[in-house]
């Protein structure tokens, strides 16, 4: 891929990640509900953002291969505090602030603590998709669940990979070698790109279902 097109696909990311989560935002605002989605599926897709951005930091990986990470954990923040507004639940929202800022620090304590993480933090984000999968299909309702936004998810996870990618095959061939962990980096974009895609589908085909009905 030339400079000139690599540099484009990363700046069309970041401007993508910086409003990913405004269409679930505001559809979630505009209905005073969170219908549809599963706020499991939520909590474990900020552990896994939270665990890639602390291993992309520990080992020094570019910025530019982690730079809209803290802009999208940032969103999913205020999402999960509107949800548990909605749902009554804001009490706890300091319990859990304190939990993964806990977790935060926990993770560099020891090396091998933030490998094992690094680890698992393929199977956390996966299944946070597929705990939304599972909670769609159990209402066969997609409520304020937003098409756009999971749809903005696979382009980023899509974008991402071809940028690991490029920036590894041209930069960072050595630093493969060395930290062979990278290899979970691009499996972890394969997978979510795939889960992406299928929740962006099943959105839209409950909500076809239900206009239909």
């Amino acid at each position: 891929m030339a400079p000139g097109l690599l540099h484009l696909v990363n700046v069309t990311t970041w401007a993508v990640c910086a409003v990913m989560k405004l269409p679930q935002l505001l559809a979630v605002l505009r209905a005073g509900s969170a219908w549809g989605l599963s706020v499991t599926s939520l909590f474990l897709e900020l552990a896994g953002f939270l665990v890639f951005l602390r291993y992309q930091i520990y080992y020094g990986y570019p910025l530019e291969t982690y730079l809209e990470y803290p802009i999208i954990v940032a969103q999913d923040v205020i999402l999960l505090y509107c949800i548990m507004h909605f749902s009554g639940k804001a009490k706890r929202a300091l319990f859990y602030a304190l939990v993964f800022w806990g977790g935060w620090y926990m993770l560099t304590l020891q090396k091998w603590i933030i490998d094992v993480a690094m680890n698992l933090c393929t199977f956390i984000s996966a299944a946070s998709k597929l705990v939304q999968l599972q909670h769609l299909w159990q209402t066969k309702d997609s409520g304020q669940a937003s098409a756009l936004t999971w749809g903005l998810s696979a382009y980023t996870s899509a974008s991402k990979l071809q940028t690991a990618c490029v920036v590894t095959a041209a930069d960072y061939f050595d630093l493969c070698l060395q930290y062979f962990f990278f290899l979970l980096v691009l499996i972890r974009f394969i997978i979510m790109l795939i889960l992406n895609i299928w929740v962006t589908a099943t959105i839209l085909h409950y909500r076809k279902t239900k206009k239909t009905d």
